[in-house]
């Protein structure tokens, strides 16, 4: 069994994989950058060591200082969340050949499916279903000019290693096709140290549809069941839910069995996801596999009961799985919303800055995954990604109302988030009948009574708060040690 395990990584998953190695009685070692410095994930684990610089090079992915780290603090294994190094083929290999397990893919199995080209053939190979596209790697524009010529436009162009929505444009016509590609290289560089650049045919109004799988060191796989991923902005997914209510029992055991065909092709061990697009006529296309834990994971948690990240840690130390197939069921429906530091009135542009107020949601049913603190200072270098908010109920219809109540109750001042677009959604009517496909937010309309801007409440109750002490002085019932605003942001929490 381990006894210490390096994090490399930051944020609320940092945070997460520290709860449950405390859980499981093993040490936690943190490792934080010069802007992380006082984040949660530090404060919270065992040991936490400086990095190095904020910029991502120059810190969680600088994998000498990692593994230097890892081993003079004489941590067994690494596992390195999601993002980052989490999918990188390089990184695992060090870690093996320095004495370290890697929780994750074994090296070969990662370098197979962490690149997405590599993977389109492996399961192709199989018989099973993926989009057209190309099936190698390339930097002359002739040869993404000769399959286009093949399948036409749209096209996609994604980063083949790494995921997350990163390194990902569609290219509607040949004059937006060089500098989508350009694009997409600089962003899969600055998130996964790799700019290779593969284009597909674009699917249009697919659902997305994954499953989440699990395989030991032993031959042994399963799935647990399916999450629909389809609302998204930017091909970056901001709600997920489990089961998907567009699959019947059927069609359900159809894309888990496929996704459990793809594991054992590709000798994958550990945790990881095989997605899905999911056409109109319920025919459903391979993907690409997320070789490690993704965002979205708690929702499978919520309705099988697994621990994913316990089974992570106990895969890697040389376990079987603890699950069987037909031992493993869905109960209820989950459903979870990702909470983004931008501002979704300006094209969801990042909205770093510091959390002047703070009220996160509680109650039945209520899972709050964050990385976030009144005061903490949303840095401008990493993904916005701050917390994610996740509820679990007996059905569907009571989940949304449940996450409709949640969202309420969550304030967030001092930064833009993207919690009144997730209120509004819910409520939509094509959401709660569940019509729903990756174009949903298009055209979507925002309704106006959701419009109220929270960085105005506070700005107009801090103002209230000076005139009062300014007014009535430091001597009367208005001085009182909780600022107005405060109380202004509660009262807005009661409404």
């Amino acid at each position: 069994m381990f006894k210490k395990i390096l994090i490399a990584n930051r944020g609320e998953i940092a945070l997460r994989i520290i709860r449950t190695c405390r859980e499981m009685q093993i040490k936690s070692v943190a490792v934080y950058s010069d802007v992380d410095r006082d984040a949660l994930h530090t404060r919270s684990a065992d040991e936490a060591y400086h990095i190095g610089k904020s910029n991502p090079q120059e810190s969680y992915l600088n994998m000498d200082k990692l593994i230097a780290i890892a081993k003079n603090t004489d941590c067994q294994a690494v596992h390195p969340g999601y993002g980052f190094l989490a999918e990188n083929v390089k990184f695992a290999r060090i870690c093996r050949d320095e004495g370290l397990i890697f929780i994750g893919p074994n090296p070969d199995a990662l370098e197979l499916v962490g690149d997405k080209i590599a993977a389109r053939n492996t399961v192709k190979d199989i018989g099973a279903l993926i989009i057209p596209g190309m099936l190698g790697k390339t930097s002359n524009p002739s040869d993404f000019d000769k399959v286009i010529k093949d399948i036409g436009f749209p096209v996609i162009a994604k980063a083949s290693m790494g995921g997350g929505g990163k390194g990902m444009r569609i290219v509607k016509n040949k004059g937006e096709l060089a500098s989508a590609i350009e694009l997409g290289r600089r962003e899969a560089l600055s998130a996964f140290g790799d700019d290779t650049i593969y284009i597909e045919k674009y699917i249009e109004e697919p659902r997305h549809v994954e499953m989440q799988v699990l395989a030991d060191n032993f031959g042994n796989a399963v799935h647990l069941f399916e999450r629909e991923c389809s609302i998204q902005r930017r091909y970056q997914k901001i709600i997920e839910e489990s089961p998907s209510p567009a699959l019947d029992d059927d069609l359900r055991k159809k894309m888990g069995d496929e996704a459990i065909k793809i594991v054992n092709a590709c000798n994958y061990t550990n945790a990881g996801t095989v997605e899905f697009l999911l056409d109109k006529n319920k025919n459903f296309y391979f993907l690409e596999v997320n070789a490690r834990i993704q965002v979205e994971h708690p929702v499978t948690e919520l309705v099988t009961g697994v621990d994913i990240v316990r089974e992570q840690i106990k895969i890697a130390e040389g376990n079987k799985l603890s699950y069987r197939q037909e031992n493993l069921q869905q109960r209820g429906h989950a459903i979870e919303a990702r909470i983004y530091a931008e501002d979704p009135d300006n094209n969801f542009v990042p909205s770093p800055g510091k959390i002047l107020h703070l009220v996160e949601p509680s109650g039945p049913g209520i899972r709050l995954d964050s990385g976030i603190y009144e005061g903490f200072e949303i840095p401008v270098f990493y993904d916005p990604l701050i917390s994610k908010l996740v509820v679990w109920a007996e059905n569907r219809n009571t989940a949304i109302s449940r996450m409709e109540r949640a969202l309420s109750e969550y304030k967030i001042v001092g930064v833009k988030t993207i919690i009144k677009l997730l209120s509004a959604i819910m409520k939509d009517d094509r959401f709660v009948k569940g019509n729903i496909n990756t174009h949903f937010l298009e055209n979507f309309v925002m309704p106006e009574d959701l419009a109220a801007n929270e960085e105005q409440v506070a700005i107009i109750a801090s103002i209230c708060e000076k005139l009062a002490k300014k007014t009535y002085g430091k001597n009367t019932a208005i001085n009182r040690k909780e600022s107005l605003w405060k109380i202004v942001g509660r009262q807005r929490s009661l409404q």
